[in-house]
C-alpha cells in the first residue's frame, strides 16, 4: 500500500500530542509578567518536548516522502512509535509537578528514547518493505545519528539519578543532532 494514509494518520497524532502539551501549560494566577516567574520550568520542558515532538514529525514526513510503499510491519512499527510520543504529554506534566525530579527525569528520557527505538523501528521496517536497495536503505546508510540517539539516551537514564541536570544536557544534545538538517533524505528525494 502507499504511505500516504500512513502519513496522515502520523500526523492527526502529533498534532494532538502537540495540542494536549499546550493544554497542559498553566496560565498564571497574575496579570503581570513576572507572573510568569513561575511557569519558566515548564514553559522550557514544553519547549523542549515541542522541539522533540517535531523533530520526529520532520523526519517521519521526510522518510515517507522517499518511501514507495508500506505494510502491515510499517504500520505496527509506527504505532510502537506513535505511543511512546503520545507519553510525552504525560512526562512533562510528571516533570513538572515533581520539580524535575530524577524519576521523572529518567521516565522522560525512557520516553524519549523508547520513541527513539520506534523510530529506527520504522526505517527497519520501511527498508524490509522496500527492499536494500531503494531510496530509503540508501538513504539511511548507518545511520549514526538514530543509533548515537539511542545511546545518549542509555547513557541518561541511569545518569538523571546522579545528576538529573546532566542527564538533561544529553537530552539537549540529542536535539542538537537533529536540529542540523539531515541531508539524506533530501539527496534521495534528488535522485
Amino acid at each position: 500500500m502507499r504511505p500516504g494514509r500512513l502519513e496522515a494518520f502520523t500526523d492527526g497524532v502529533v498534532a494532538i500530542i502537540i495540542t494536549i502539551m499546550v493544554l497542559e501549560l498553566k496560565v498564571p494566577h497574575g496579570g503581570d509578567l513576572i507572573d510568569l516567574r513561575g511557569s519558566v520550568p515548564l514553559l522550557l520542558a514544553y519547549l523542549f518536548a515541542f522541539i522533540n515532538v517535531g523533530l520526529y514529525w520532520n523526519n517521519h514526513h521526510h522518510l515517507l516522502h522517499i518511501t514507495e510503499r508500506v505494510d502491515g510491519r510499517v504500520l505496527w512499527a509506527n504505532l510502537f512509535l506513535l505511543f511512546w510520543l503520545s507519553l510525552v504529554p504525560f512526562v512533562i506534566r510528571w516533570l513538572d509537578e515533581s520539580a524535575f525530579s530524577p524519576g521523572a527525569t529518567a521516565c522522560y528520557g525512557i520516553v524519549l528514547g523508547m520513541s527513539a527505538i520506534g523510530y529506527t523501528l520504522t526505517e527497519r521496517a520501511i527498508i524490509a518493505c522496500n527492499g536494500r536497495d531503494s531510496r530509503v536503505a540508501r538513504a539511511i546508510g548507518r545511520d549514526w545519528k538514530g543509533w548515537g540517539s539511542i545511546a545518549l539516551y542509555l547513557a541518561a537514564i541511569p545518569l538523571a539519578y546522579v545528576s538529573r541536570w546532566a542527564a538533561i544536557a544529553l537530552y539537549f544534545a540529542v536535539i542538537a543532532l537533529w536540529l542540523v538538517p539531515d541531508r539524506r533524505f533530501a539527496r534521495a528525494a534528488e535522485r
